[in-house]
């Protein structure tokens, strides 16, 4: 299973995924994986600076922010038992004319991931880059790490 991971970030020349992310990652369906190693790379693909935080408490994810902060994040990919989100930290404050984004907390929305399709249209690459403009503007200080993966 490692391997088949492994051997995706070196395919797409993609940034590593972390040790610890692995690790719990391999645990996970094919078809999960597929998705997330995908969704991971187009996300870096539109963002190469982000920075990616890892964590695992009620699921697996990593988190895609424009500083070492989860404050200043963007977005992020919660890897459930069964299914995968494209999760927005602040999805609430964001455009959506398109309707895409659901869920009712006070500030993150997400999309439902099931098939590649569901994330790779200008639909949802525009959401993505409206969030990170968003985070962007929305920022306190500078960031001191950039394109980093950081373990929490």
């Amino acid at each position: 299973m490692w391997n088949a991971i492994q051997q995706y970030s070196e395919m797409k020349k993609s940034r590593p995924i972390h040790p610890d992310f692995q690790f719990l990652l391999k645990y996970k369906d094919h078809e999960l994986i597929d998705l997330f190693c995908d969704l991971r790379q187009y996300i870096l693909d539109l963002y190469p600076d982000s920075n990616e935080l890892i964590y695992h408490t009620h699921a697996l994810t990593a988190v895609f922010s424009i500083s070492e902060k989860l404050s200043d994040a963007f977005c992020m990919l919660p890897i459930y038992t069964n299914h995968l989100n494209l999760g927005f930290n602040k999805g609430a404050l964001l455009k959506d004319p398109n309707k895409l984004l659901t869920g009712t907390g006070n500030l993150i929305r997400h999309i439902d991931v099931k098939k590649s399709n569901d994330y790779r249209n200008p639909k949802v690459k525009a959401l993505i880059i409206e969030a990170i403009d968003f985070a962007i503007k929305d920022m306190d200080k500078p960031t001191k790490s950039i394109g980093a993966t950081i373990s929490k």
